[in-house]
């Protein structure tokens, strides 16, 4: 089985937690994304998909709960939900949940784009900011 990825967020990158416990799994990028290499960050968690693919979890969520992302990290991003895309294409269960504060257009915007672009099963969820 997978060892699972647990990434302390910072100011300039997210939490990630990719966690394929049966029972509990969590698949999660969530905060800020705007590290220095950006490549260099995200490697190790497309590595470790690319690996998952090839035996996910009966059903597999992923939540991304972003504050903000630049430009870079959208790429980046994109990377892993095409992954999530090649899983579900090859007849696995998938679901996004893309999370975003109700009064965040652009983050709201940012998750139907991705929407429009992965075919994948997409779910906005917005939240209220205390």
């Amino acid at each position: 089985m997978l060892q699972p990825i647990k990434i302390q967020g910072t100011d300039d990158t997210p939490k990630v937690i990719l966690d394929p416990t049966p029972g509990n799994p969590i698949f999660e990028i969530s905060g800020r994304s705007l590290p220095e290499d950006v490549v260099a960050f995200y490697e190790p968690i497309l590595e470790w998909l690319d690996e998952y693919t090839g035996e996910p979890l009966e059903k597999t969520i992923f939540d991304f709960k972003l504050e903000y992302f630049n430009t870079a990290s959208s790429k980046l991003l994109l990377d892993v939900l095409l992954k999530l895309e090649d899983m579900y294409d090859d007849g696995h269960d998938v679901l996004v949940r893309w999370h975003y504060p109700e009064d965040d257009e652009d983050m709201e915007e940012a998750g139907e784009e991705y929407a429009d672009i992965v075919e994948v099963p997409f779910e906005q969820v917005s939240y209220e900011v205390d």
